[in-house]
């Protein structure tokens, strides 16, 4: 199964063998279509850090159906505070024995320190709200592309250019249409030449 199609059934469920979805997802549509909203893409990340250590879906599902219903929260996976993440932790340990997994209860008590190193993994690059402790934005390549964030609140969530708030797919768009002239589009949209750069290099290694 491509990453594509994998992707799609986090998020719609898999209609021949009747598996629910593990995101609950956001309400957002864009032309007529819906999007991925900024908090499915955060628990998109979060998922597959798990599916790398071989947990199963099956129990991600219930994990994620169990959090939702202790935290309260739709998207549980989208969170980083004290409380959440011990929570969380008491969640993935009860899914683990409910479901028998043993992958998941080994990660669970004989490799917390593990466990931990996911936790990180997910947060890098993100902002959280220090009150609420729910993803606020996510810049997700900070090393290489240090001034493209995604914020709900901007461009409907999709990647943009910090502070100028100008999609890197506008610019990338622009870019192409002025035969690779990189002072027009920084012209037209009022951007720095060095940021229409980041933006056109950014959507190239995405699109790779």
């Amino acid at each position: 199964m491509d990453g594509a199609r994998r992707i799609y059934g986090w998020l719609q469920g898999h209609p021949n063998s009747h598996a629910e979805p593990i995101v609950v997802r956001q309400h957002e549509v864009l032309a007529g279509h819906q999007e991925v909203g900024f908090f499915d893409l955060l628990e998109i990340r979060f998922i597959q850090h798990f599916r790398k250590q071989n947990i199963s879906l099956q129990s991600l599902r219930k994990a994620a159906y169990n959090a939702r219903r202790e935290l309260h929260l739709d998207h549980p996976f989208a969170t980083s505070k004290a409380k959440y993440m011990t929570d969380r932790k008491e969640i993935f340990l009860h899914t683990a024995k409910e479901e028998n997994d043993k992958f998941l209860l080994n990660l669970m008590t004989n490799q917390i320190e593990l466990y931990e190193v996911l936790e990180d993994a997910f947060a890098k690059g993100v902002t959280f709200d220090p009150s609420s402790g729910i993803a606020q934005c996510w810049h997700p390549r900070p090393g290489d592309f240090p001034n493209i964030l995604l914020n709900p609140r901007i461009a409907f969530g999709r990647p943009a250019i910090d502070k100028y708030h100008v999609p890197t797919k506008t610019l990338f768009t622009c870019w192409h249409a002025e035969r690779c002239d990189y002072d027009a589009v920084a012209d037209w949209y009022e951007v720095p030449k060095d940021l229409v750069k980041e933006a056109v290099q950014f959507e190239v290694a995405v699109a790779a």
